[in-house]
């Protein structure tokens, strides 16, 4: 039996997608460099920092990695801040508030900054839901690598076996693989040139699941 789901937070949740391509591109016009389709949604699931030490390497970039997260996070932040159209996404609240009620545990397993984390959870009053935050920025590798993952089940007191991560990114359905996870793939709308076959199930609603649904799976 189910006992911890552990979300995602971008893409899942919230789709904060659109404001952090504005402030990457704000950014990437002020560094003078040009960055791909492809290249840019190999980003994602990563964290800011690890997204800047590789840019920095490629395109050797002066500024030292803390000072273009940094940069990165001030346009991010006033970009949120000014935009009144940011919803969560449609049909997870009402899911997450039902398995809360029904007992489950539920941990967020993001590569955002704990600083955003904060920020959007603070905004949806998410808090009361989750009994666990995990940030990537406090791990040295990002999603695909599965730190993340193996300590959102560290945390959980529970076996992998009786968790399952819902994710929206290919970085992130392989990291919920590496860590022994069953991976509920959802692909969005808002999804792009993201690889969902490594999923164990692929949902595009989040109304195609419930607690009894959940509770029930046999990884």
């Amino acid at each position: 039996m189910i006992k911890t789901v552990i979300f995602d937070m971008d893409g899942v949740i919230v789709d904060t997608e659109p404001v952090h391509h504005f402030a990457y591109n704000q950014l990437f016009k002020q560094l003078q460099i040009e960055i791909s389709p492809a290249l840019y949604a190999s980003f994602t699931g990563n964290s800011t920092k690890n997204i800047f030490e590789k840019l920095k390497t490629e395109f050797k970039l002066t500024q030292d990695v803390e000072t273009l997260v940094n940069l990165k996070r001030e346009l991010f932040n006033d970009a949120f801040d000014h935009k009144e159209d940011l919803y969560l996404l449609d049909g997870v609240e009402q899911l997450i508030q039902e398995l809360h009620s029904e007992g489950m545990q539920l941990i967020l397993a993001s590569s955002s900054a704990t600083v955003t984390i904060n920020r959007i959870f603070n905004r949806f009053n998410l808090f009361r839901y989750f009994s666990h935050i995990v940030s990537g920025e406090d791990f040295p590798k990002s999603k695909p690598h599965p730190a993340i993952f193996l300590k959102a089940v560290e945390l959980s007191k529970v076996s992998a076996s009786e968790c399952i991560v819902i994710e929206d990114s290919t970085n992130g359905i392989l990291a919920a693989k590496a860590a022994g996870i069953y991976c509920i793939g959802y692909d969005s709308v808002n999804s792009k040139l993201q690889d969902y076959s490594s999923a164990d199930q692929i949902i595009t609603n989040f109304r195609e699941l419930n607690y009894q649904k959940i509770a029930n799976l046999n990884p």
